[in-house]
Formats: structure tokens, C-alpha cells, sequence
């Protein structure tokens, strides 16, 4: 026991691979050499609390059958969450400038903000929403696959040092600063909240049971991915669209090079033609 509370245990090159071989299984990511510190940094507490003393036998663990809450944990400590309020704006001026008003009488607009991480750009297009058609019905599905994202998403409540980029009448009007236990926090309006519904989802799986969107913003997610897992991925989510609805992914991403019925409207923006689905 004395050797585990010496220093991080150590991963060998091996085993990096063999974690990065998991890790690009079960989501689609697949680590670069350099990520070793990252890998130990993230995994060394649960090989601890495990009792364990190599990575083999972490990985040994997670391939039985019974331990599904430890996959899960272990998708949740090596999948990178980074995101915050209003980010890349444009995407969301967009959305209410030029999305939501053209959008059809008769059915609500659906958004879904796929890898919605810890909620911030599902409750950003709530806001938007909100603003650009506020006697229009609009509901958007935040999804990730990290439940412990899922479940802060679906609470709803940030640190203050998070509405640094909200416009200010936006954040006086769609937040409500905590008070007591919850000092230093702001909580999402509950309106805000009864539209954005979280669930846990694997961007790897077929996700036609959550319907088809008018809006998918599916951000700072490919970057991760290897080309085939990218094509695989726009050909699943391109049937999630309705007709003439608008995929949206970040401004470092393209889809250039991949096989699609989108059409780019403006720099990562795309729009599947009215006719697609005949």
C-alpha cells in the first residue's frame, strides 16, 4: 500500500495505448502521444480508491461485465469538457437574426446541442430563443456523454465568473443570482429551464429516437475525431435534420472532404436542402 501513496502511478507507453484504444472505442476520441499526464492526472484518484496498482488492471476491470457505473465514470474523467457562455457569438447571432424568424409557423423550433458538456451553449440558444420569438414555441435537447455533465446541465446553476461574456439585460433578465448555500452562483431562469431538456447520449450511437431538429449544433466536437469517425457521424446527423434545417459547428471546424447533402451558407454554417429527405 505504501508504493500507491508514493507518487501518481505511473502509465506505460503500453498502456497509454491500450487507454487510448478504449477511449476511441467507446466515443470516437482517440488520444495523441503527449496526453500520458492528462491520462494520469484524470485516472490515478480511481485506481486508488480501486485499490489497484497498474493501468492493465484498471482496464482489466472495465472490460467485466458488471461494471457499467466504472465505464461510465472513467468515459466521464477522460472526456474533455470546455465551454462557456456566448461562445463564438456569430453562431448564436445567427441563430436569432436569421434562423428563428424565418422559422415556419405551426410547429415548434427544435434545437439540439449535441456534446452539450455542462449546458452553457444549450442555455445560450435558450436565451436567443427566447429573445427572437418570445410568443413562439421552441424547445432544445442538450445531450452529452458525460452524465456527470448531463446532471450540472440539468441543474442549472454556474459561478458567477461564468457570465462574464452574457450581455447584461440578458443576464438580469434570464438569471437569478444565488443567495445563502448558493452564494457566488448564479441559477438559469426556470423558464429557461423547463425548454432544455438534458440526456446522456453517445455521438458514436444511432440517436434517431431524440427526432429531427431544425437547428444541430455540433461544435468543437470533430476536432477530436478521425476522418471516418467524422463522416460517420454528419451522415447520422444530416437524417436528424428537417428539411431546410441548419447544421452548425465551430469556427475551427469544416466540413470540407466530407460526403453531405449540407450546403455551407456562411463559414461553418450549413444548411440541408429543402428537398433532402424528398
Amino acid at each position: 500500500m505504501t508504493s500507491l501513496l508514493a507518487g501518481p502511478i505511473v502509465i506505460t507507453p503500453a498502456e497509454f495505448q491500450a487507454v487510448s484504444e478504449f477511449l476511441h472505442r467507446h466515443t470516437g476520441i482517440r488520444l495523441s502521444p503527449g496526453k500520458e499526464s492528462l491520462v494520469m492526472g484524470r485516472l490515478d484518484r480511481r485506481l486508488r480508491a480501486l485499490g489497484l496498482s497498474s493501468y492493465t488492471q484498471y482496464l482489466r476491470l472495465l472490460s467485466a461485465p458488471q461494471q457499467t457505473d466504472e465505464l461510465r465514470l472513467a468515459i466521464d474523467q477522460l472526456t474533455t469538457n470546455e465551454t462557456f457562455f456566448f461562445r463564438e457569438p456569430q453562431h448564436f447571432e445567427y441563430l436569432g437574426r436569421v434562423i428563428a424568424p424565418a422559422h415556419p409557423a405551426g410547429r415548434p423550433l427544435r434545437l439540439w446541442s449535441a456534446a452539450s458538456s455542462s449546458g452553457e451553449e444549450a442555455y445560450t440558444a435558450a436565451v436567443v430563443l427566447s429573445e427572437a420569438m418570445p410568443d413562439g414555441a421552441w424547445e432544445i435537447v442538450g445531450t452529452d456523454i458525460s452524465s456527470r455533465m448531463v446532471a450540472g446541465a440539468r441543474a442549472g446553476l454556474y459561478p458567477i465568473t461564468a457570465t462574464e461574456r452574457i450581455p447584461r439585460p440578458l443576464l438580469q433578465k434570464y438569471f437569478r443570482r444565488g443567495r445563502d448555500e448558493y452564494h457566488g452562483l448564479i441559477l438559469v431562469d426556470r423558464a429557461l429551464r423547463a425548454r432544455t431538456n438534458f440526456q446522456h447520449a453517445n455521438l458514436l450511437d444511432d440517436l434517431r429516437r431524440l427526432g429531427r431538429f431544425d437547428v444541430i449544433m455540433l461544435r468543437n466536437v470533430m476536432i477530436y475525431f478521425e476522418n471516418a469517425t467524422k463522416a460517420g457521424l454528419i451522415d447520422r446527423v444530416q437524417h436528424m435534420l428537417q428539411p431546410g434545417g441548419h447544421l452548425i459547428v465551430s469556427l475551427s471546424e469544416t466540413l470540407n472532404g466530407i460526403p453531405s447533402r449540407l450546403r455551407a451558407v456562411q463559414p461553418s454554417i450549413y444548411r440541408l436542402p429543402e428537398a433532402a429527405h424528398g
